[in-house]
């Protein structure tokens, strides 16, 4: 097969780096240039690179490789790479389903990921996908564009009010608690969340602001943690997942799950796609209208199931909750750092969630990788800083 295309820089580098795909911003590059590497990017009209591109690319020497979660990097990849002398891998993302991490340790291979980026911008998105819904915006932008607005009417794209309802969180993560608290401060929803582990921080922030609102003459927020998910489901208004994908989340909201939520319910899901049963909730938009959905994750990336695309009451985005500039420039570097790190032998960053001192433009980043979800396996030594 006919060579893939790829931008070299700094082609006399000491260390040779392949990223399977241009990423945002120069930082990255920068870098990696600065430490003596060689840094070859893939710039092939491909969207999604297959294990024979990327064995091609790494060809007989390559020190480390950034690659993304559409690839599939297993056995196949990881000894190829082994066998050119690389040590390093990292996922600009903070996801690691494309990767067998077992497979990577009987290689040695170091995986990185770029957690700490990612949790405003992807809890933005849910609050975004949230509006949305609640107030019809895809629909009435399709409807204004296609000549058919004549005039005002009373009942014309009437949607949910948000204030004073209630806002449902599965996992109160990070980003489940962020997303938490824009609802609940900027649109005084009062909030119910199920987790296994209690989210203190979140629940003192809502009851503090809620003494706020109180102390102003406004109806207070008030916070609950159920006992179950189903209770989240059948009470609030509006619902958006933050679990992990597991055994235990697969379908985790199926087709006896749906019939759980109020008929005019908003579920929100920017987590991963096969949380949710696809062919179920087509089947429950399209028996209840005034159901709405949010989605950024599908079940079987980037195909959507039969019908999902033609539902009014569905809102769909393509995967693009981490898409801010700032964050993916982040992703970019925090990459780039995992992979230059365990190159130059620097130990593992010891709060890979705290990765401020790594995106810090005007000092340099300290001599560490900010996250290797593989370090204990490999035994690799821990900052101190």
């Amino acid at each position: 097969m006919a060579p893939l295309q790829v931008e070299v820089y700094n082609p006399n580098g000491k260390y040779r780096v392949i990223s399977t795909k241009p990423m945002p911003g120069t930082r990255w590059i920068n870098l990696l240039i600065e430490q003596d590497c060689r840094l070859e990017i893939c710039t092939q009209k491909k969207t999604i690179l297959s294990v024979e591109d990327i064995i091609s690319l790494i060809g007989d020497k390559c020190d480390g490789v950034i690659g993304q979660l559409t690839e599939d990097w297993g056995e196949t990849l990881f000894s190829a790479l082994s066998r050119a002398g690389g040590k390093a891998f990292s996922n600009m993302a903070v996801g690691y389903n494309n990767v067998d991490v077992n497979a990577a340790n009987k290689y040695g291979v170091a995986v990185g990921n770029t957690p700490g980026v990612l949790t405003e911008t992807t809890a933005e998105l849910a609050a975004s996908l949230s509006l949305a819904a609640a107030r019809r915006i895809v629909e009435a932008d399709e409807f204004m564009r296609a000549g058919l607005y004549d005039g005002w009417l009373p009942h014309l794209f009437v949607g949910n009010l948000l204030k004073g309802q209630t806002v449902g969180v599965i996992g109160a993560g990070r980003i489940g608690s962020a997303y938490a608290r824009m609802m609940v401060e900027g649109f005084k929803m009062n909030l119910i969340y199920y987790d296994l582990y209690q989210s203190t921080r979140l629940e003192k922030f809502v009851t503090a602001y809620g003494q706020f609102l109180k102390a102003n003459g406004e109806q207070p927020v008030t916070w609950k943690r159920a006992s179950s998910m189903d209770e989240v489901l059948r009470e609030a208004d509006v619902i958006s997942l933050h679990p992990v994908l597991d055994k235990t989340t697969y379908h985790l909201v199926n087709k006896e799950r749906l019939a759980m939520m109020k008929k005019e319910a908003i579920l929100v899901n920017c987590s991963r796609g096969p949380v949710v049963d696809e062919v179920a909730l087509v089947e429950h938009l399209k028996a209840n209208p005034m159901f709405r959905v949010g989605l950024d994750v599908f079940e079987d990336e980037p195909y959507m199931k039969p019908g999902l695309g033609e539902m009014k009451n569905a809102i769909v985005v393509p995967h693009i909750a981490s898409a801010s500039k700032w964050t993916r420039e982040g992703m970019a570097t925090l990459a780039a750092l995992n992979v230059l790190g365990k190159i130059k032998g620097y130990p593992v960053w010891a709060d890979p969630n705290n990765v401020e001192p790594f995106l810090n433009e005007s000092s340099r980043p300290p001599a560490a990788s900010p996250s290797i979800v593989n370090s204990k396996a490999l035994g690799l030594p821990v900052s101190k800083l």
